[in-house]
């Protein structure tokens, strides 16, 4: 029995009396009509042919980056797990410094001062090599301003999926573990057969949280010169004076892409759901 003008309650699993999506009905109708702008403005045309010329760059440093952080954070959330103390105590370090520490920040501090230091120290260590004429002496400048970004991007995203990968891994219950070893799994197995795929139920949605926001995050790569969206954007507007139009035109952009991935993994998580149900 429910009260007289009560909403309607919506059901747990998602059916039934489920919300319809209005937000995305509205966001299609104004990208239509942005579609329609620009295919009939010719400044529109202009900016967006210009900008769009970035989407490759955003698109390969965020999937480049995104993939080593998953390995390094999965690396980092294992040593964080380990039975040996100082093991421990330095993952929890790097995670709580890194966390701490805005992503700007860490591009500049990668590509300013850590690849300055990593060359010379590059530079130092192959010596011997250099001087017998076995090897060129690395230079700064060898080292793109794009493999900086993703470097730092790397280091910064890796301490948060870290996180992400002990909570889920601590989510499998012990005694399924437990077991596991009674059959005398090795850890390797025990890892690959046991943890790994209950846990990834549980990490999948924030770890795909983590993917839409570095697709935004990689906007900051601009600041390095990187010709992304942003970059592409920033360049276009500075020769033009039109910067309604072009950050109008970086704005769709993103919304594109960042909203048509959270729709294509949150079908996948559902699907993944579905199974698991």
């Amino acid at each position: 029995m429910t009260l007289h003008g009560a909403p309607p309650r919506r059901s747990a699993s998602g059916g039934g009396n489920e919300d319809f999506p209005w937000w995305l009905a509205a966001i299609i109708l104004i990208g239509i009509a942005l579609a329609l702008v620009i295919a009939v403005n010719g400044i529109y045309a202009q900016v967006f042919s210009t900008v769009a010329k970035g989407i490759g760059i955003t698109i390969s440093v965020t999937l480049t980056a995104f993939a080593l952080a998953a390995l390094f954070g999965l690396a980092i959330a294992l040593i964080g797990m380990s039975d040996n103390v100082v093991l421990r105590q330095m993952a929890r370090f790097y995670v709580e410094v890194v966390r701490g520490i805005p992503v700007i920040v860490l591009l500049f501090y990668v590509a300013f001062v850590g690849t300055p230091a990593l060359v010379a120290f590059y530079n130092w260590l192959t010596l011997p090599l250099a001087a017998n004429g076995w090897l060129e002496p690395l230079m700064v400048r060898d080292v793109s301003l794009t493999w900086r970004a993703i470097i730092a991007l790397t280091i910064g995203y890796a301490a948060f999926i870290a996180e992400i990968f002990r909570a889920g891994i601590q989510a499998v219950p012990e005694g399924q573990i437990e077991a596991a070893k009674a059959l005398g799994f090795s850890r390797y197995r025990r890892f690959r057969l046991i943890i790994l795929p209950q846990a990834i139920r549980t990490i999948f949605p924030p770890l795909s949280n983590d993917f839409v926001a570095m697709v935004k995050d990689s906007s900051l790569v601009s600041v390095l010169g990187v010709t992304d969206i942003t970059q592409m954007g920033k360049v276009y507007a500075a020769g033009s004076f039109r910067f309604f139009e072009t950050y109008s035109i970086v704005a769709y952009i993103y919304l594109i892409l960042t909203i048509g991935l959270s729709l294509m993994l949150r079908r996948i998580e559902k699907a993944m759901r579905s199974k698991r149900g």
